[in-house]
């Protein structure tokens, strides 16, 4: 079963049939970062300006301001600058077509949407992160869009230090008639989530997605247990969790960064979903994130709505980073 369907594990099924019904074009939910890619790169699209090395210059500062990050502008102005010397791009339209290109080839490798097989239930998504990153509520999200196409989903409320989160997570339950596995605040995360499990395999789920606190990559502590929840996890199916999702603000910029690597040091994780890309300017970061640890980007979130998480796709985003504003 691919994320939104049934049948046998198969390749990446249509996008008219895995995303949720949405009449927002994804150039008007990136429109602060769209403004950064376009303000900052307009000038060298424009006018008589002479395709040189010196232009390469001003463009690899505006790509470190758009948060592309130093690695994936250094491939991507040495890939220009050796086209250039061939005279292969000798004008500004050649050189934004190759830039669109060089840009959705850094993206490209990271466009593997989630798929859950039919041989694995339940299959456990463990979704971690640090605080305020939109865990809690991109679970929702998630368990909406399964429920959606048939799967049965259960919910666990791995977050017992912040009260608020198990009554978010139940109330997302409620609403989509979700089952959500839940204790007293304080109790043991890991516990919580074993329960979870046993209780989702008694009851011949699907999925099983597991909310977990949100800490600091910083706090050494707390990281050690998460890779107790892990281990735990792993007594019951030792192929569990079978999808380790790490929600990434994308509005914190080169912080996300530095908190996926530490992540995934500790977790080895499957994959991302890179969130509130709809109220940020530093959504290059996809591209940073990209280029360092090319783990696979499941999601990106752009806004509220349960379709405003979707499904990544590598031209798709890049097309709506360079697209002209609509009046």
């Amino acid at each position: 079963m691919s994320i939104f369907g049934f049948g046998k594990k198969k390749k990446v099924p249509e996008k008219s049939i895995t995303e949720p019904s949405s009449t927002d074009a994804l150039d008007q939910k990136l429109t602060k970062t769209r403004a950064r890619f376009r303000d900052g790169l307009l000038n060298f699209f424009l006018g008589n300006k002479p395709i040189d090395e010196t232009l390469l210059e001003e463009l690899e500062d505006q790509l470190i301001m758009a948060d592309v990050g130093f690695d994936a502008t250094q491939e991507v102005i040495s890939t220009l600058s050796k086209s250039i010397a061939r005279q292969s791009v000798s004008d500004a339209e050649a050189l934004n077509h190759l830039l669109r290109e060089l840009l959705s080839d850094i993206l490209k490798p990271c466009e593997v949407p989630l798929e859950i097989p039919d041989t694995v239930r339940p299959y456990v998504i463990l979704v971690v992160g640090v605080n305020g990153a939109g865990k809690t509520t991109t679970i929702g999200k998630l368990a909406k869009r399964l429920k959606d196409q048939n799967c049965n989903v259960m919910l666990a409320a791995g977050d017992t230090f912040r009260a608020a989160a198990v009554e978010q997570l139940q109330s997302w339950g409620a609403r989509n008639q979700i089952p959500v596995v839940a204790q007293h605040p304080g109790a043991d995360s890991a516990a919580v989530l074993y329960d979870a499990f046993e209780s989702a395999k008694a009851k011949n789920m699907d999925v099983l997605i597991a909310d977990t606190a949100g800490r600091l990559h910083t706090q050494s502590g707390l990281m050690d247990e998460l890779k107790k929840v892990k281990r735990i996890l792993g007594k019951i199916d030792p192929e569990a969790p079978h999808e380790i999702l790490m929600v990434l603000d994308g509005g914190t910029g080169q912080n996300a960064l530095n908190q996926a690597i530490q992540f995934n040091d500790a977790l080895a994780l499957t994959g991302l979903a890179i969130t509130k890309l709809d109220g940020t300017a530093k959504g290059g970061i996809i591209f940073s994130v990209a280029k360092k640890l090319a783990l696979p980007i499941r999601f990106i979130g752009v806004g509220e709505k349960v379709e405003d998480l979707r499904t990544f796709d590598a031209i798709e985003f890049v097309d709506a980073l360079f697209s002209s504003p609509k009046n």
